[in-house]
């Protein structure tokens, strides 16, 4: 049953108080787990508020891309970039080019009335780029994601992402970890704004054919499914323009309304990714505090990381697949699955636009 709608008075920047009506607030949004009750948008804008400065701290001053949901988390998904229908004034926007070539706004999560409004407009995971949006053609966070196939679990990604963080700091970069709120785990590091999306993707795939060599039996660069085996896949096609990880602190679409939770080196050999949920997690962040403070002091150069690429090319290693609704790319392999290639067509296929 519908219930009354609520309206929030919200504090915005100086002494600007903003307005966001609440409708049907104690809609669930995540359905009911083994008894528990559903977890609701109240339930959902509390979290947000609860979790304010850090999440903020994450998302803040980037263009952010909006994953919706019509009827809950079980119903249709769909991804907002245009600054959806009656988007409030206030809520900033920033021009942003996409791998087409064409250009639009894109919203700007500023403060936290603006991520309680996406909240009533059924926004369940808040995914900014990693850019900031006064330039957002250079990037400011190397962003790398540990992937579990099939036949690994979370504990052999932490311990490669333990690896990872290792093999970072030899590049001269700081590694921080998130839970990604399922089954991975993001390793973040700050940059200095010096390189555009094309070098930052070369920098992680210079880092991740390092590692993969490093630890063959559990590490992978393979873009094909089927090539992966019994490995963690270092997902560098997410440093590409318009690919975007779920923020910090963002819920995510999935039972018991898990969250992407920061924590420390020290922390994660110790965490399940279900551990931080909406319900738990702002009570994790009031005692041991935000794990990622300090991360914005921690800018690094990925020259050292850009010479593993460059070593790899001189190795005769060159260019991995792009996502398949990019546009063909120069020195790109063929977009060809490899149990579909056919040795006599190959060379005409690395000539043909991808489909």
């Amino acid at each position: 049953m519908a219930s009354d709608a609520v309206t929030l008075t919200i504090p915005g920047p100086g002494d600007v108080e903003r307005v966001v009506k609440l409708s049907n607030p104690d809609k669930p949004v995540w359905p009911a787990v083994d008894g528990a009750d559903p977890v609701t948008k109240r339930d959902l804008v509390d979290y947000l508020l609860a979790v304010a400065d850090p999440f903020l701290a994450a998302v803040g001053d980037r263009p952010v891309t909006l994953q919706r949901f019509r009827g809950g988390v079980t119903g249709e998904e769909f991804y907002s970039k245009n600054p959806p229908k009656g988007t409030p004034a206030w809520f900033r926007t920033v021009e942003c080019t996409y791998p087409s070539g064409r250009r639009h706004p894109q919203l700007v999560v500023d403060e936290i009335a603006s991520a309680v409004w996406a909240a009533q407009m059924s926004t369940v995971t808040f995914h900014p780029w990693p850019v900031r949006a006064d330039d957002n053609d250079l990037v400011d966070e190397l962003r790398i994601d540990l992937d579990p196939h099939t036949g690994r679990g979370f504990g052999d990604v932490v311990t490669v992402a333990h690896a990872l963080r290792e093999l970072l700091g030899e590049v001269g970069l700081v590694a921080w970890a998130k839970t990604s709120g399922n089954r991975g785990v993001h390793v973040y590091s700050r940059l200095r704004r010096t390189h555009e999306f094309l070098d930052v993707r070369h920098a992680v795939i210079g880092i991740a054919r390092e590692l993969e060599r490093r630890m063959p039996e559990l590490v992978t660069t393979a873009w094909w499914k089927e090539e992966r085996g019994a490995r963690v896949f270092v997902d560098y096609n997410q440093a590409n323009r318009d690919r975007t990880i779920a923020s910090a602190y963002s819920p995510r679409p999935l039972p018991d309304a898990p969250v992407s939770m920061p924590v420390t080196w020290e922390e994660l050999d110790d965490v399940a990714p279900r551990d931080f949920t909406i319900r738990s997690a702002p009570a994790r962040l009031a005692e041991r505090g935000d794990a990622w403070a300090g991360l914005d002091d921690a800018a690094g150069d990925i020259a050292a990381a850009l010479r593993l690429w460059e070593a790899d090319l001189d190795r005769g290693l060159g260019e991995l697949a792009f996502p398949p609704d990019y546009p063909k790319m120069p020195g790109e392999p063929p977009r060809v699955q490899p149990s579909k290639k056919v040795a006599a067509h190959w060379p005409a296929a690395q000539e043909r636009d991808p489909d």
